[in-house]
């Protein structure tokens, strides 16, 4: 049997070499001075390998798979004492439903708890009503093979943050539950360097009187665009996301002008930077501040180029631009396992590459 700090883990009936797909039982022993509730010390106490969240383990003493002394504990409240023995019962995770299928991925970093992948425009991340193939994971779920994160007590690609469907970029996806586990409290916690080119209608700048009066926007130090508000879904369209001052998420997006086009300026190229990851985020944003992206149907508005300023070919491929402008270009983390720090940059993908060499020459 194989021991961990703070229990053990045993095969249904507790021998080696059990079948993964049988259920297995995981012995934690409450250490020193304990939280006073259930759930919180076993959180506390269960073996790092395991990759048992604390949410999970609350499930799991709701479903009935906790127990002392051969009696079944449902209560995540229950106060515990030390050196008492819990065992957990762990279901082999479930298969998903969704089918694998061998689509073309652009592998930027692979091991064995972890991928990045740098995402086309047009990708669904995960499958969804109207996009149920066709989707990365379809695409995960045969490279792995099989081989897959168990987090919530499912066997499937560890989704720990997503992109939009038309914007193409970097997204790292865990392949093992501890993998998962560590990923996800990065990305809670915010400290997943992440930033994204993004080319816009219009120039910020702090010298722009609209711009010093919108709610929710100023300028810090070296020209840098910050804009602070709360996000929610929109009241009257769900599938969209909203500033509001009550309610929703914070949300914080930084942006500096990496270029800008047109004389007079009339687009920019800008790095954008989150400090919170919130759905939509930063197209929500720049709409807020009035810089909408570029081909953004969404949000962007019904803003046509300037032709005069930039030229008839760099307006019309502005205006022809099929998607929005967004890319997630660059992505920083610790590996969860290794501890090691990660980063990786992705190229500007061609379509993004061909819409700047044409406004180069406006």
């Amino acid at each position: 049997m194989k021991r961990n700090s703070g229990g053990s883990w045993a095969g249904s009936g507790g021998s080696e070499g059990k079948s993964n797909m049988e259920a297995r039982i995981l012995e934690v022993v409450i250490g020193e001075a304990p939280p006073v509730r259930l759930d919180k010390a076993l959180a506390r106490d269960v073996p790092e390998q395991a990759a048992l969240s604390r949410s999970r383990l609350a499930r799991l003493i709701d479903e009935g798979a906790v127990s002392r002394g051969g009696v079944v504990v449902r209560d995540l409240k229950a106060r515990v004492s030390e050196g008492e023995v819990y065992a957990i019962v762990l279901e082999p995770p479930r298969a998903v439903t969704t089918e694998a299928e061998d689509i073309a991925l652009s592998v930027i970093w692979e091991d064995e708890d972890l991928i990045v992948i740098d995402k086309p425009a047009g990708l669904v991340v995960h499958p969804a009503p109207g996009s149920l193939d066709g989707t990365l994971v379809n695409a995960l779920l045969h490279h792995f093979g099989g081989r897959l994160s168990g987090i919530g007590g499912e066997a499937r690609p560890g989704i720990v943050h997503r992109i939009d469907k038309e914007t193409s970029g970097l997204l790292v996806v865990a392949k093992s539950d501890r993998a998962h586990h560590g990923l996800a409290a990065q990305f809670e916690a915010h400290t997943v360097a992440r930033r994204y080119l993004a080319l816009v209608h219009g120039v910020p700048s702090a010298a722009d009187p609209r711009l010093a009066g919108t709610r929710g926007v100023s300028f810090e130090a070296a020209g840098v665009l910050r804009i602070e508000t709360r996000l929610a879904r929109h009241r009257t369209d769900r599938q969209r996301q909203a500033v509001c001052w009550e309610g929703g998420r914070h949300a914080v997006t930084r942006a500096r002008v990496f270029e800008s086009f047109g004389t007079p300026p009339s687009a920019a190229l800008l790095e954008c930077w989150l400090e919170t990851g919130r759905t939509h985020q930063i197209r929500v944003h720049m709409a807020h501040a009035g810089h909408g992206l570029v081909g953004d149907a969404t949000y962007g508005g019904a803003r046509k180029p300037s032709a005069k300023a930039l030229g008839d070919a760099a307006a019309g491929a502005l205006l022809a631009f099929p998607r929005q402008a967004l890319h997630a270009a660059t992505l920083g983390f610790v590996h969860p396992v290794t501890g090691e720090l990660l980063e990786f940059e992705a190229p500007l993908p061609p379509d993004m590459a061909a819409l700047l060499a044409a406004l180069a020459l406006s």
